[in-house]
């Protein structure tokens, strides 16, 4: 049986499946929802063994559960060691969903719902390629599955979990779909990902909140404050002016940057889907050199007084904001997070106090591209897209590929299939029916391939 007729017979399985882990909201970084992580582990162990793993374990941790599940054919054939994640991002804000974040919907070809994309419906893709091919005996190679649920929080307990289980986590490569490519018809191989800081500054004033107009003009506002030193990190031609953030930058060669823009790019779309008129980054760089090999500090949240309906003339004593910086090779996430958070101290002025905590972080990667399970992915990318798959730097981040390349000894293939209107970590997340399905396609044909490599 093909790939595609099995397919079309099981889909609305698929698709049912698919939909009850949807369903779960496993948002990490809200511990009210600790149930919904176990939840969404015992799903993915049941859809695991379903799909024909030898054995499937959950394994608690100091955080969220992670899910292992192994089908070893012969201890002398290669392995793929997949790892997806099972945790989302928060929903918020509800008002701007056209559908429920929680209950998946299929409208204009593509699925609806929090983590359609990122990584349920991705992850998913390789539950049923595996099932596929064991189902059909095809599969000529030992799978290993580790699903974690941090992800979207730093994975804090996958780096104890995977120095204690190093012999059980023995592969060849490791397999991950949680990026994307360029287009829906233009396939591409994500060779690299910035990696990431993420900080959290509070800003404190007077021990409570003050009338502004009597204490006004004498007291200083701690919101004033922080926008004040936000606003000195980076120029007005986006260049970042923490002294030593751009010390470790890898900079490309002009011939680099030129192969790096032969990616296929349209400003004009590009802006329209955004609905913005203009685009702005670092002067000197392209837009896809922004947004793949050059770092970036971004304020990602801001918020202190009131922010309620009408008017409440207030002056706030505490102000808050979460910051994060995308780094990309040579760069330290350790090292950038210290320079951040001594910049800030540093220009804090007396009038207020200042405290910074980074919250967690994640090194860049790079996958090298004469790598044979990388020219499995672009054999197979062919084969189901009938054209060559371009090698893209991804602006995205996961923090743990080069954890796992340090503890592991293992590279990293990064085959994803979403795409930039796919809107992750947004209202209205959402992930065409066609790329799912020529995902799990394409990782049928990944085996294949994979298997002739050794």
């Amino acid at each position: 049986m093909s790939i595609e007729v099995y397919l079309k017979e099981q889909n609305q399985n698929i698709l049912d499946k698919l939909f009850g882990l949807l369903r779960i909201p496993s948002i990490s970084a809200k511990p009210e929802h600790k149930n919904d992580m176990q939840k969404a582990a015992e799903y993915w162990k049941n859809i695991l063994i379903e799909a024909g793993a030898d054995k499937a374990e959950i394994y608690q941790t100091n955080g969220n559960p992670i899910v292992y599940a192994e089908k070893i054919i012969h201890h002398s054939l290669p392995t793929v060691l997949v790892y997806a994640h099972y945790d989302v991002m928060p929903a918020e804000p509800f008002e701007l969903w056209e559908t429920q974040p929680f209950e998946p919907t299929i409208k204009h070809d593509k699925i609806y719902a929090r983590g359609a994309d990122d990584d349920k419906g991705q992850g998913f893709m390789h539950a049923v390629a595996f099932e596929y091919l064991v189902k059909t005996n095809q599969l000529k190679c030992n799978v290993k599955f580790m699903i974690e649920g941090e992800e979207e929080i730093g994975s804090p307990s996958m780096i104890k979990w995977c120095y204690e289980h190093k012999e059980m986590l023995k592969a060849d490569v490791i397999l991950v779909s949680d990026t994307g490519m360029i287009a829906a018809d233009t396939p591409s191989i994500t060779a690299g990902l910035r990696g990431l800081t993420y900080l959290q500054i509070e800003v404190t004033g007077p021990n409570r909140d003050l009338h502004s107009g009597l204490f006004g003009g004498a007291v200083a506002n701690p919101l004033n404050v922080l926008c004040k030193i936000i606003a000195s990190m980076q120029d007005d031609n986006g260049k970042i002016t923490i002294p030593g953030f751009y010390n470790d930058v890898l900079e490309y060669t002009d011939e680099q940057r030129k192969l790096i823009n032969q990616i296929p790019f349209n400003e004009e779309n590009y802006k329209k889907s955004l609905g913005i008129k203009e685009l702005w980054g670092e002067k000197g760089y392209t837009t896809i050199e922004r947004t793949g090999i050059r770092p970036t500090l971004d304020l990602c949240g801001i918020w202190g007084g009131y922010t309620g309906e009408g008017s409440k003339t207030v002056l706030p004593s505490k102000a808050y904001a979460k910051l994060s910086s995308r780094i990309v090779p040579y760069q330290q996430h350790e090292k950038i997070g210290k320079l951040i958070k001594d910049y800030i101290l540093s220009i804090a002025p007396p009038t207020v106090s200042v405290s910074v905590e980074i919250l967690h972080g994640g090194q860049p990667y790079v996958t090298p591209l004469d790598l044979p399970a990388l020219d499995a992915a672009r054999k197979a990318l062919f084969d189901v897209y009938g054209k060559e798959p371009l090698p893209t730097m991804s602006g995205g981040s996961i923090p743990i590929i080069a954890t796992f390349e340090e503890i592991l000894g293992l590279k990293s293939v990064l085959m994803g299939f979403g795409l930039e209107s796919d809107a992750i970590h947004s209202p209205n997340e959402n992930y065409p029916l066609q790329n799912f399905y020529n995902g799990i396609k394409s990782i049928v044909k990944f085996y294949e391939y994979f298997s002739k490599t050794t």
